[in-house]
Order: C-alpha cells, then sequence, then structure tokens
C-alpha cells in the first residue's frame, strides 16, 4: 500500500502563487508515476498535470500549461505543484494521485489509470 499527503492549500489572491507537495509512504518502490488533479466544487474532478518518477516524462492540462510547474524529488518519494498566476477558476480541492504503473502521456490525466489517492488540500483564489 501507499499513503499520500497533500500540503501547501491555502487562500490566496487572483495573481498569486502556491507550491502544493505531496509525500509518498508505504511501498514507494512500486510507485512509478504521480499525477495532481483537482476538483472544483460542483464539478467533476481533472487532471492537472502527470509525471512519471524516473524518467521525467509529463503532461500538462492546456489549462494550466505556462502557469503550472511540477517537479519531483525521488529521494523524497515527493512531487510539487507549483501555482503561479493563479486564477478564479483554480479554486478546488487539489488531490495527488499515484500509480505502480508507468503511465504513458495519453493515461496519465485518467482517474483510473491511478490506485493511490491522497485526501486533498483546499486551494482557494479569490480577490
Amino acid at each position: 500500500q501507499v499513503q499520500l499527503v497533500e500540503t501547501g492549500g491555502g487562500s490566496v489572491q487572483p495573481g498569486e502563487s502556491l507550491r502544493l507537495s505531496c509525500v509518498a509512504s508505504g511501498r514507494t518502490s512500486s510507485v512509478f508515476t504521480m499525477a495532481w488533479f483537482r476538483q472544483a466544487p460542483g464539478k467533476e474532478r481533472e487532471f492537472v498535470v502527470g509525471t512519471r518518477r524516473f524518467d521525467g516524462i509529463s503532461s500538462y492540462a492546456k489549462s494550466v500549461k505556462g502557469r503550472f510547474e511540477l517537479s519531483r524529488d525521488n529521494a523524497k518519494n515527493s512531487v510539487y505543484l507549483q501555482m503561479n498566476s493563479l486564477k478564479s477558476e483554480d479554486t478546488a480541492v487539489y488531490y495527488c494521485a499515484a500509480t505502480s504503473t508507468r503511465a504513458i502521456t495519453s493515461t496519465m490525466g485518467l482517474e483510473q489509470t491511478y490506485e493511490y489517492w491522497g485526501q486533498g488540500t483546499q486551494v482557494t483564489v479569490s480577490s
């Protein structure tokens, strides 16, 4: 089993930045792909960004490309999401996800790719 814990959420104004962290514990050696999803109020959960831990292959949602950047520290079993130029539509609960499969870019964005999920962290962007 793998446990995921997200931190770093909060409330900011439009244009500001936040950095989310996700730390994996447990059978971390089995984790090959990690991702961030988000769910806004009244909407379905959507893909934000994903990455393969050991070769860096990544995929971003169009809505965040150029504003959000994913980084990873394999030694710490962690991934980070740097969110810049935040907009009100970025308001959501952000979830970290992980899988033991080497997801390809076309499957990184699918919820069913991931068997492990964190509890989520709230990000609110409002003036």
